[in-house]
């Protein structure tokens, strides 16, 4: 009874906003198009179809309006306009009860409130879908921010989540590119993110994983967490005072270089992605700060880590590879990158995969960040990719999403920024470092502990398998058996020397990097 209530709330809300008319509007199938017209006679739907899906996701609730923002990244999925009205989605709620708030928090660490903190602000400084936050101060005079969640949101996420999987499977079935934009593997990525961010514990380890790989950088500051007092619904950590983000005038009157600091914002984003492929993937303006603190003025500071980006190294190699053939306009190598990574049919021709991205990306360069438009060279990437058949790669979402945040961010602090040129640097010195003699090395090294345990192995089990070999071929002619006892041991010769080559090519790999240490050395 419970479901079908949630249901009938949903059928309402479908039909008071119009979005049976946005969500059918798609499909380009006759009978597609006669039901929309049934289902819109005598309605007076005056406003934007896309304010209207904004305005009905709203109403829904959380579930639907962070699903809402996800699907303003998937351009190729819905139309510019709707993508562009999905993208101003706020998660902004109402707060719960101050009462509420105090009594999870006790009940999380079992204890009364008033032995836990100095103080604790029963108002809430911040309030999201969530959860929400409070500031306090422990007895040893540390100020904290105590983040937590919002009580049943398990049950409601759950029950919304059935829904959502149910209706992506209605879209790959009833559109004709379904299966190519694969919405069942998007609201599947999607639920992951969501119960991720569900458990804080696991928000606490992203941050204290960010920080460790922030640290050093110098341009961006993570909280830290307060380990003792973390747990799956409430979770304690250093206090962060800033200005948000958005508020640019306040941060210009204080001196902040906005040029410096927006091309800080793109040196952080590519650093996340291709040297530690863990990246911050929540990046709008409410979880951005702006240190003021003299110790620290003009650095970032991030918050909130429900939602953190992971790339493979398969998936940060062949990101790095089109980026750079994108920024030297090598639009060949691009295409051949489509196909060789196997997201384009194998039969597709280079040459017209290539002209059309050329189409695409050309226009776009040498132009500050002001008269380009992220979104509509990726919705216009988007059209070329479903002409050629190109599979769309649900792991790739979060990373889409984050581009576009680091984009606007761009847009508010320097409309002049040009986000190629400030880009194209860091990713040729990251491919440098990973192709070169010091990327070659430090493979090397990492791999030299599971060198050092095969090496004493190696004998023993030489000797096994030629015992081996050995028992099986006195069981058949003897000429055979010398024939197959030799060639196994030009086998394990070979073996033999293939490791004393890659030992004494790891032992030369580390002179020759010492050796460019010392002549790179200052003062020589």
């Amino acid at each position: 009874m419970t479901r079908l209530a949630r249901l009938a709330v949903i059928v309402v809300t479908i039909l008071r906003f119009g979005l049976d008319e946005v969500a059918l509007s798609a499909f380009r199938q006759r009978w597609v198009r006669t039901l929309v017209r049934l289902v819109t006679v005598g309605r007076k739907l005056d406003r934007p179809r896309g304010e209207r899906l904004r305005q009905g996701l709203e109403r829904l609730g959380p579930i639907f309006v962070k699903f809402g923002q996800v699907l303003s990244t998937r351009r190729d999925l819905i139309p510019l306009d709707v993508a562009d009205e999905l993208a101003l989605l706020q998660d902004r709620v109402p707060p719960f009860p101050a009462l509420q708030s105090r009594a999870l928090v006790e009940r999380a660490f079992g204890r009364p409130i008033e032995e836990l903190f100095a103080s604790f602000d029963a108002e809430p400084v911040a309030s999201a879908s969530i959860a929400q936050v409070h500031f306090a101060t422990l007895k040893d005079g540390r100020e904290v921010a105590v983040k937590v969640l919002r009580p049943g949101m398990r049950e409601v996420i759950d029950k919304d989540l059935t829904l959502l999987h149910t209706l992506a499977g209605w879209v790959e079935r009833l559109s004709a590119d379904g299966r190519r934009l694969k919405p069942r593997e998007v609201v599947a990525e999607f639920d992951g993110y969501l119960h991720d961010e569900l458990d804080l514990v696991r928000e606490a380890a992203n941050a204290a994983q960010l920080r460790r790989n922030m640290d050093g950088l110098n341009l961006v500051m993570v909280p830290e967490m307060h380990w003792p007092m973390c747990t799956d619904g409430v979770i304690v950590m250093q206090r962060m005072t800033g200005v948000p983000i958005g508020q640019i005038d306040r941060i210009r009157a204080a001196g902040v270089d906005l040029p410096k600091l927006a091309r800080d914002g793109v040196t952080i984003f590519f650093t996340q992605v291709f040297r530690d492929g863990f990246f911050h993937a929540d990046m709008h303006p409410g979880n951005i700060m702006v240190s003021l603190e003299p110790a620290t003025f003009g650095r970032y500071i991030a918050l909130d880590f429900g939602i953190i980006g992971t790339l493979t190294e398969f998936d940060k190699e062949y990101l790095a590879y089109n980026f750079i053939a994108f920024f030297r306009r090598d639009y060949k190598r691009v295409a051949e990158l489509h196909i060789e990574s196997g997201w384009v049919p194998p039969g597709t021709r280079v040459d017209a995969l290539e002209g059309a991205i050329r189409a695409v990306c050309e226009p776009q360069f040498d132009r500050p960040l002001k008269d380009i438009s992220l979104g509509q060279v990726l919705m216009r990437l988007f059209q070329t990719s479903r002409r050629f058949n190109v599979e769309i790669q649900p792991q790739l979402v979060l990373l889409q999403k984050t581009l576009l945040n680091i984009e606007g961010l761009g847009r508010q602090l320097d409309p002049e920024l040009d986000l190629w040129t400030t880009a194209k640097p860091f990713l040729e010195r990251w491919m440098n470092e990973q192709v070169g003699w010091r990327g070659l090395v430090e493979r090397l090294q990492k791999e030299a502990p599971r060198y050092a345990q095969m090496l004493p192995e190696l004998p023993r089990l030489v000797h096994r398998a030629l015992q081996a070999q050995a028992a099986g071929a006195s069981r058949r002619d003897d000429s055979a058996a010398l024939h197959s006892l030799l060639a196994e041991q030009r086998r394990t010769n070979r073996l033999l020397q293939g490791l004393a080559w890659t030992f004494i090519g790891f032992v030369l790999g580390l002179v020759v990097a010492r050796i460019v240490d010392v002549l790179m050395a200052p003062g020589l």
